[in-house]
């Protein structure tokens, strides 16, 4: 039942996404008006070379107009934004409720394990869509947004993407790539792991041009998954990401080379996380 009113929920959610997503549109078909006027009067004001009382007056309507406009269309896009993050907040659940009774049903064969190309795209396109923090003027970036990371009392939700201590086949401790399934509050873990173990990993990518403070800066020691592997490594920032799309350049620590560090190599937001260990000398 849970599963049909999740799917029941989606549908209506999809349905007022494309009423706002008409909305959008038909702001966006009004406003074009008055910035078509607004780039006349500035045409005339050339053509005259001069700034009249009432050209002066009128741009000064215009610019009202034309701001109020976009705000309006602000938050119709603000609006679909939410409907578009429950969309996937709900299918995420259900997709990590099939995926728990899957673990714990002993009816079913174990599933196969996933190919390596496949897991690869999947990581690729969790980095491509981990949404844009957009706040409104003055808001400040919320923790798990790029580098801030998450308050002392966070605990991950089943289907949270971690950074995990876990101990090897050899016995040594690596970082790894992890989902969570399930918290306990009784003992303090989540799955098989302490909370100490446990590093969540960013819910919003930081926007460079209007959130720096929200970036890991050159030289900042982080945790950073190698590219096309599934493991972290301790690394350097080289180059924080300049536009919204754009990853991270780090250096990973390598003994191989004569400064201890590979080439610069790129790595998505969404997998760029604090390490709290102090920096090898």
């Amino acid at each position: 039942m849970a599963l049909v009113s999740a799917d029941s929920r989606i549908a209506e959610l999809l349905t007022e996404l494309h009423q706002l997503i008409k909305q959008t549109q038909e702001e966006r078909s009004r406003s074009e008006h008055n910035l078509v006027n607004i780039q006349k009067t500035h045409e005339r004001m050339q053509t005259e070379n001069k700034i009249s009382p009432y050209y002066r007056t009128k741009l000064r309507g215009l610019y009202t107009t034309a701001k109020a406009d976009a705000e309006a269309e602000c938050n119709i896009l603000r609006k679909a934004l939410d409907k578009i993050a429950e969309i996937k907040s709900l299918l995420e659940e259900r997709r990590i409720a099939a995926k728990i009774a899957g673990l714990y049903n002993d009816s079913e064969p174990p599933r196969k394990t996933m190919r390596r190309g496949v897991l690869m795209t999947l990581l690729q396109q969790s980095a491509m869509t981990l949404p844009l923090w957009i706040g409104k003027p003055g808001d400040k970036p919320p923790p798990l947004c790029g580098a801030i990371p998450a308050s002392g009392d966070y605990v991950a939700k089943p289907g949270d993407k971690v950074a995990a201590r876990v101990k090897a086949v050899d016995g040594d401790e690596q970082w790894i790539l992890a989902e969570v399934v399930s918290y306990s509050h009784a003992t303090n873990k989540r799955h098989t792991l302490s909370r100490r173990r446990i590093i969540p990993l960013p819910q919003w990518k930081a926007n460079p041009e209007t959130d720096p403070e929200a970036l890991f800066q050159k030289e900042q020691l982080v945790l950073a998954l190698y590219p096309q592997t599934t493991c972290f490594y301790r690394a350097l920032i080289h180059t924080p990401p300049q536009r919204p799309q754009d990853d991270y350049s780090v250096l990973f620590e390598d003994t191989s080379y004569a400064d201890g560090y590979s080439p610069p190599l790129n790595v998505a937001q969404r997998y760029v996380v604090a390490c709290k260990e102090p920096k090898k000398k």
